[in-house]
């Protein structure tokens, strides 16, 4: 039998650890002396200390591992658990990877503040559209919690617009409003430009919704090149363009997708920001 020190040393564990795992029930000694309280381990329990470390390196809590060890769990029960935590690791990895993109674009930011070229503002007037589209909710308007609602839109209005037999007839369009309910949400639409003739609801397929978006009489627009993750510089310095050559904004601006290969950080998109007239 090993004393507790020399067990700690072949499984590669601290003894304050062993002692945790024996409150907790986990790994008890095989033998604890009456008068020292001596813990003592059999070499037998070594497979079991591996057993721990490994699922618990995989992510799994300490009552999961014994629930996994004491419940006999099976090897295909196992087999799903594993992968499960891998889908979990793989979602908090793209989270992670998400946020440091923001990160990146703020700091970006906050490096190019003021250094927009007034040449690279274009005050016009946008046509009026009429688009077919899909819409739903987002959280907030920030990058991260508009992606994940008008990625999934784009592409389910795509295959809505394939199943009516409907061909865009020019580059995609988002435009965004407060939640109506007051909530604090902000209505996504992802929009794609279609025929004049075309209708609500079309016959045989999924419905999507046709409207006609309004003219914007005047606009301050700038084109953002890359991912729109990173959008927030550019949208930051077309405001403070704005506000520095005495205009107001009347809204949420349109973004117009004039390129959007496969390649994000090839994107090519022009930012429009309604204006207030006076």
């Amino acid at each position: 039998m090993f004393i507790i020190g020399d067990f700690a040393r072949h499984g590669r564990v601290s003894v304050r650890m062993l002692r945790h795992y024996d409150a907790t029930g986990l790994l008890r000694p095989a033998h604890v002396d009456a008068t020292t309280g001596y813990r003592f381990y059999e070499a037998g329990q070594l497979a079991r200390l591996h057993r721990i470390i490994a699922l618990k390196d995989l992510g799994f809590t300490l009552q999961q591992v014994r629930t996994i060890l004491d419940e006999e769990v099976s090897t295909e029960e196992l087999r799903g658990m594993l992968r499960l935590r891998r889908v979990e690791l793989e979602a908090a990895a793209a989270a992670a990877a998400a946020r440091l993109v923001q990160v990146e674009a703020r700091l970006r930011g906050l490096e190019s503040e003021g250094t927009m070229a007034a040449h690279d503002v274009v005050v016009k007037s946008v046509p009026a559209v009429r688009v077919a589209e899909l819409s739903a909710v987002a959280d907030g308007f920030a990058p991260e919690e508009i992606g994940p609602v008008i990625t999934p839109l784009f592409a389910e209005l795509g295959r809505r617009l394939d199943e009516a037999g409907a061909t865009p007839v020019g580059p995609a369009v988002a435009y965004y409003e407060d939640e109506p309910d007051g909530s604090g949400g902000i209505l996504v639409h992802a929009a794609l430009p279609v025929a004049s003739g075309t209708a609500a609801g079309t016959t045989g397929g999924d419905p999507f919704d046709v409207v006609d978006l309004p003219a914007l009489p005047a606009a301050a627009t700038v084109v953002h090149h890359g991912p729109m993750d990173d959008v927030v510089p550019t949208a930051q310095a077309l405001a403070r363009w704005i506000d520095t050559h005495g205009h107001r904004s009347a809204g949420y601006a349109r973004e117009l997708y004039l390129a959007s290969p496969d390649d994000p950080a090839e994107w090519v998109t022009e930012i429009q920001e309604p204006l207030a007239e006076g």
